[in-house]
């Protein structure tokens, strides 16, 4: 079995200003390819462990955090944002969170352009961002004209463009109509990349995700084969998640 790429160790989190943890003795591995869902109830801490992985908690947000992550060996809390980036892309649920620039291609290409690339390698980095998620002729487009769902395509181009070796997406699916919401499934599942996908739809969960992380009060009550705990309705019910 080949080494984690995500290895988390006892981590306790609490934001600045709350006493209480929002998340509580952490344990989770994630090898090199995996695919892993992380749902649970709303507030249960799924987003805010998303954010430990590419380092936005402790380096922007700060608040008290005991305990290790480690991605692909580094320790989050001693590698610098810049560097984190090259391995974590994080897409958040909002895209307009992501999308702030006059174009596409602005837009896409601020990361390698914070990377420090020269004008042509990031001319490529955009152009092949933009590609693996069918959206190459929209380079010159304004990003908030876009629909929901192709803000969200742009969203994952904008990490794609680091050149990432993990995805962490927080609800993807959210505010989309079935047609996109299918649209995103095919091209999840086109992606290379070792992925941890936080969500409340579980049917994606079936399609794409062979391991699930069920989360609750901050803790991770269960992990396993997708197709077993899903079917478990009482463990479902004890933590706010229904069968489909």
């Amino acid at each position: 079995m080949c080494d984690p790429v995500i290895q988390i160790e006892g981590l306790t989190y609490s934001y600045p200003g709350r006493s209480e943890s929002t998340l509580v003795d952490v344990n989770l591995r994630i090898r090199r390819g995996e695919l892993v869902l992380l749902t649970g109830p709303t507030g249960c801490g799924k987003s805010t462990l998303l954010k430990t992985v590419n380092g936005l908690i402790p380096h922007l947000l700060g608040g008290a955090l005991a305990g290790r992550v480690r991605v692909d060996g580094i320790e989050t809390r001693e590698a610098g944002m810049a560097s984190l980036s090259q391995k974590v892309g994080l897409v958040f649920q909002n895209p307009d969170d992501q999308l702030f620039s006059p174009t596409v291609f602005d837009d896409v290409a601020y990361g390698p352009i914070y990377q420090g690339l020269k004008a042509a390698d990031v001319r490529q980095r955009v152009e092949e961002a933009l590609a693996a998620v069918h959206m190459r002729d929209y380079a010159d487009r304004v990003s908030h004209h876009l629909s929901v769902g192709e803000k969200k395509r742009i969203a994952i181009a904008t990490v794609l463009s680091m050149k990432p070796e993990i995805l962490v997406l927080d609800e993807p699916s959210a505010g989309l109509d079935p047609r996109a919401r299918r649209s995103l499934i095919n091209l999840l599942r086109e992606l290379p990349q070792t992925m941890l996908v936080s969500t409340h739809d579980l049917p994606l969960a079936r399609e794409l995700f062979p391991r699930t992380v069920i989360m609750d009060h901050g803790a991770i009550v269960a992990d396993g084969p997708t197709a077993h705990l899903l079917n478990d309705a009482a463990l479902l019910e004890a933590h706010g998640l229904e069968k489909m």
